[in-house]
């Protein structure tokens, strides 16, 4: 599929996971693609970095439910920031390991799951309707019922895939991009490059083979696709290019120039205009 296949595929309204983890293997490309679209009023679930931050910008969201969202070496997402704020986002934050638990309760079919995170914490401040159960053993333990988080899709980035479905992460970690698309009615991968099958284990015998085939129902093949974030070995972040970003994100003057430069045309014209970024940048 192409990044407009996959986008072809979603509807307004619907709630979409994004994997990846921060400024770390996003699939930034499908990201640019929603922005290029029609789509709006979507509710987002992510480890969130540039991806919540750029979609919210651009007036795609009406709710972000989230773990965290950060840049990393920028610590606040300024257009995530922003759109909180003010309010123009419904938001619903979660422990890191409550939306792991929420996202694998849809996986599994079930309403919730019992989970000690968040216990004692302003996570039971800031989301109200959170319940606590009890065990029905008799221990006399509370737990927090973590309802579950059904997505209508799930995008993700790898190192590789083939042209079946299954993907492969060459780097030190897999996230949680297996749990989306557990819990997704679709899920659509992007990768650096589609391999053959049997290619999947020659560059790392000891790499994690994330998703299978069954587990996915379109593959995009798309170099430099998480740019600006990581996609280790393959390439790292790109800080400088993060930290143009996080500068222009500042005020919506900025913003409005970013996207210009950067996100107004095609994947191939973003791609060049990074290519230029980084050839002022050495010069």
């Amino acid at each position: 599929m192409s990044e407009t296949d996959v986008i072809d595929k979603l509807e307004s309204g619907m709630t979409i996971g994004i994997g990846g983890w921060g400024s770390r293997r996003k699939p930034m490309s499908l990201v640019r693609a929603i922005l290029r679209s029609d789509l709006t009023d979507l509710t987002l679930v992510s480890y969130g970095g540039a991806d919540i931050g750029m979609l919210c910008a651009a007036g795609k969201v009406s709710r972000v439910v989230f773990g965290f969202v950060t840049l990393d070496s920028v610590a606040l997402e300024p257009n995530f920031r922003r759109a909180r704020e003010s309010g123009a986002v419904a938001v619903s934050e979660y422990d890191e390991g409550m939306l792991q638990w929420g996202l694998y309760a849809a996986g599994i079919k079930l309403p919730y799951l019992p989970t000690r995170a968040g216990l004692g914490s302003s996570v039971m401040d800031v989301n109200p309707r959170l319940q606590t159960v009890g065990d029905p053993y008799g221990s006399g333990e509370e737990f927090v019922a973590m309802p579950a988080i059904p997505l209508d899709a799930a995008l993700v980035h790898v190192n590789r895939a083939d042209r079946h479905g299954n993907g492969q992460v060459l780097g030190p970690d897999p996230y949680f991009d297996d749990v989306f698309a557990l819990a997704a009615e679709k899920t659509y991968l992007s990768c650096e490059r589609v391999v053959p099958t049997d290619e999947l284990t020659k560059e790392s015998p000891s790499s994690t083979l994330i998703l299978r085939r069954l587990q996915v129902d379109g593959v995009v093949e798309a170099p430099n696709g998480a740019h600006f974030t990581s996609c280790q070995p393959d390439y790292d972040c790109d800080e400088p290019f993060l930290r143009r970003y996080a500068a222009a994100s500042k005020t919506a003057e900025g913003w409005e120039d970013f996207r210009q430069t950067y996100l107004a045309g095609t994947e191939e014209d973003y791609q060049r205009a990074v290519a230029r970024f980084r050839e002022e940048g050495a010069a």
